[in-house]
């Protein structure tokens, strides 16, 4: 018998809302621009570069690859630093709203006594821009986050979930149970199982073009937590009738190889 469901942890960046395209990338290249700097991110380049976790990790990446040498520490911090103001006031702007269901899910959980948590690549400064923007009731519903500055390795590595796993206190070592993890990528998957949890992926813009097979050890994929009108689209998975993903359905995923 699958343990009951007890404690959702959230990824944020594609998961909680659609931030990659027109978030962190427009915010990435005004950061450039107020620099002076001639590049541009493109959707596509973009879309390779998040493979890189982290804003400096991925700024550092890309230097790398157009200069051909390690750039100046202080440099990165500077071009990340103007990156997350450019994103803040995007999210400010109200561009950057949360995915359709997202409420609605962490609201019930939170009704129904689960622990939730935010586990994120993202700095802890742009996880405030986005939930100051969201309905009160979604950052009071999370118990803690891990962000990208808690962690010295980020997703894929499984750090900041095993983190998360202490915060909720389970011990190291212990068989985890009754705790999903919620992501859209391929490496916040690989962190989630790293980290010896079961993993619900929602793809995002940003991921729905990756191929099958990226996903084989999710429980479920999905393309959203809501379809107003329509029906879930289930990609893999255990059958999930109606329009809405479900504490039930959920739970049920526990006890899906």
């Amino acid at each position: 018998m699958a343990p009951a469901l007890s404690a959702l942890l959230w990824d944020v960046d594609g998961t909680l809302a659609e931030t990659e395209f027109e978030g962190h990338r427009v915010a990435f290249n005004r950061s450039f621009e107020a620099a002076g700097l001639p590049w541009r991110w493109d959707r596509p380049t973009y879309g390779r570069l998040l493979a890189v976790g982290g804003g400096h990790e991925r700024i550092t990446a890309f230097l790398e690859q157009v200069e051909g040498r390690t750039p100046e520490r202080g440099r990165v911090e500077e071009l990340q630093r103007r990156k997350q103001a450019f994103y803040a006031a995007l999210v400010r702007e109200g561009g950057l709203a949360l995915r359709p269901g997202v409420a609605r899910l962490v609201e019930e959980a939170a009704a129904a006594g689960l622990r939730q948590a935010i586990v994120t690549t993202s700095g802890r400064s742009a996880v405030q821009a986005l939930l100051e923007g969201a309905p009160s009731a979604l950052g009071r519903a999370f118990a803690f986050w891990v962000c990208g500055d808690d962690v010295a390795r980020k997703k894929p590595d499984p750090e900041a979930y095993r983190l998360a796993l202490r915060q909720l206190g389970v011990m190291e070592g212990t068989k985890v149970g009754g705790v999903l993890v919620l992501e859209d990528s391929p490496a916040g998957l690989a962190a989630a199982t790293g980290a010896g949890l079961p993993c619900l992926v929602c793809l995002s813009t940003a991921t729905r073009e990756e191929p099958a097979s990226r996903f084989s050890a999710a429980r479920a994929v999905i393309e959203s937590l809501e379809v107003p009108g329509g029906m879930v689209s289930l990609r893999r998975g255990p059958p999930c009738p109606g329009s809405q993903v479900t504490l039930s359905w959920l739970e049920r995923l526990l006890d899906t190889p």
